[in-house]
């Protein structure tokens, strides 16, 4: 590793990235940070599908469906938003591949205790520390993927990465079904082979990624320039050798002064100093999927056995019918934020799964559903709530400057998240675990008008980054240092040190 040395350099890293064609390098990319979101998905489902059976006598917990539905589902995200937060602060500050390679493990750790899990307070602590890996890797990979990915595909890319969480889902949907098979495993069993089953895929997937790069740009910024060089240089290689031909030159230089770290104070006050919009932005996105997609994913299956007498073993199957509309939302409608547009489709995005949402708790109301039908209903809905949902994770990942990125997804996740993720699991509970269709109804009305009033703030206040570098969405803080020096520089007479940086977005 070179040593860390900081001053104003001039830099075509940005540009080269963005210019770089599709290659084997980038799916290596997808492939090692991407699949994260897959053990989400899994985990959450897993938890929902088997709360039922976890709640009965003879599952060796002592322990109420509402409660893993509530408290258990909102400790779990309590936990994501502490982990990502802490893990943001120091993505920041570390770089990106130390934190996304230690907060799986932290995954890992805690999801292979759960499948021990004795008593209630023991699977309570063990979904809290769950939740704190997985928060972690919120910031660190989001941020890693918006800096590698180039500019023109970025959208649709981080759509379908954010929506391979429903492939999780699916997957764990049908193993919920196989392990919790009594004729197959014991009623005290078979639950616990799936949360090992997530260990074992995480062990998997971190050897995976010990081959995911640092991000240059993050390299760049904190003075270890030689380090970024060597990373773009080989993807460059690589594509060479992968198409042939020679690369197009960069368009851009950039002008920065180095860091070694940036203050959180500096960080608080890019955000809702130099960015107020952009801050409401995010929050409202964030509150609004949080509380349709942490309500429903925790309490859904309970949904199928309260009111429509589906067997506990079998909700898994509702759930995957659910999961393909999830990931085929982003996978079908994720070009189109980089043809299209993000104003547009982030706020038709939202507004459609609203309304709706609000159609389907009407019929809901009318007692006319029957669990397939509303499990059908559930599918349009969310065909479009998956993708406004993974584009809320896109925007606030390129809204922010290069040095406060991983912190300013931490802090919308956790923020938005605490705010619908949390109250909504222990909404939910409470309104469905009294067995009335009216409460229950009222629970997706809640969800819906949340979801319209995000879009409805996205239509106003959304940034057009399609296809914009990252450092044109939003100038680094080290730029306008660089660019604040250059000027002071020629007001006593002295010649720039380099071009001006981008100008920042509006």
């Amino acid at each position: 590793m070179s040593s860390v040395q900081t001053g104003t350099i001039r830099s075509q890293i940005p540009a080269r990235l963005d210019r770089l064609p599709w290659s084997r390098w980038h799916w290596m990319i997808v492939i090692g940070l991407g699949t994260v979101w897959i053990l989400d998905g899994l985990e959450v489902t897993i938890v929902g599908n088997v709360a039922g059976r976890i709640a009965e006598p003879d599952s060796g917990l002592d322990i109420s469906a509402a409660q893993i539905s509530g408290l258990a589902a909102s400790l779990y995200v309590a936990g994501a938003c502490c982990g990502a937060l802490f893990f943001g602060w120091l993505t920041d500050r570390l770089g990106r591949k130390k934190l996304f390679l230690v907060s799986l493990g932290v995954y890992l750790f805690a999801t292979a205790l759960t499948a021990i899990s004795m008593d209630p307070l023991w699977f309570f602590a063990c979904r809290f520390l769950t939740g704190f890996g997985i928060g972690g890797e919120y910031a660190a990979i989001n941020s890693a993927i918006d800096e590698l990915i180039p500019s023109r595909v970025r959208g649709r890319v981080d759509l379908v990465i954010n929506g391979s969480f429903w492939i999780g889902a699916f997957i764990g949907s049908f193993l919920s079904v196989f392990f919790l098979d009594e004729s197959i495993f014991a009623a005290n069993v078979g639950w616990r082979l799936t949360f090992a089953l997530g260990a074992i895929l995480a062990v998997v997937i971190l050897l995976v990624r010990r081959h995911v790069p640092e991000s240059p740009r993050w390299l760049m910024i904190h003075g270890r320039e030689e380090e970024a060089e060597a990373i773009v240089a080989e993807a460059e290689r690589r594509v060479r050798e992968e198409t042939g031909e020679e690369l197009p030159e960069p368009d851009s230089t950039i002008t920065i002064r180095q860091r070694r770290s940036i203050g959180f104070g500096t960080i608080a006050r890019t955000v809702f100093k130099l960015y107020p919009k952009r801050t409401v932005l995010g929050l409202s996105l964030f509150i609004g999927q949080a509380f349709l997609y942490n309500a429903i994913t925790f309490g859904y299956a309970t949904i199928l056995i309260t009111f429509f007498d589906v067997p506990s073993g079998d909700t898994g199957y509702y759930f995957a019918a659910i999961a393909v509309g999830n990931f085929v939302g982003p996978l079908l409608l994720g070009p189109l934020f980089d043809s299209v547009g993000r104003k547009v489709m982030i706020s038709g995005t939202y507004i459609v799964s609203g309304v709706l949402l609000l159609v389907t708790a009407y019929l809901f109301k009318q007692e006319v559903l029957t669990a397939t039908t509303m499990t059908l209903c559930w599918c349009v809905v969310l065909f479009f709530a998956s993708t406004g949902a993974s584009s809320a994770y896109l925007t606030v990942s390129e809204i922010f400057p290069m040095e406060t990125r991983a912190m300013a997804i931490a802090f919308f996740y956790a923020v938005g998240t605490a705010v619908g993720g949390i109250t909504g699991p222990q909404v939910f509970s409470r309104l469905t675990e009294t067995g009335k269709v009216n409460d229950v109804a009222l629970a997706f009305v809640i969800g819906a008008i949340l979801m319209i009033a995000a879009g409805l703030v996205a239509a106003f206040l959304a940034v057009r980054a399609e296809r914009q570098s990252l450092e044109n969405i939003a100038k680094p803080l080290t730029a306008e240092d660089a660019e604040q020096e250059a000027a002071g520089s020629d007001r006593k007479g002295t010649s720039s040190s380099g071009p001006a940086a981008p100008a920042a977005a509006t």
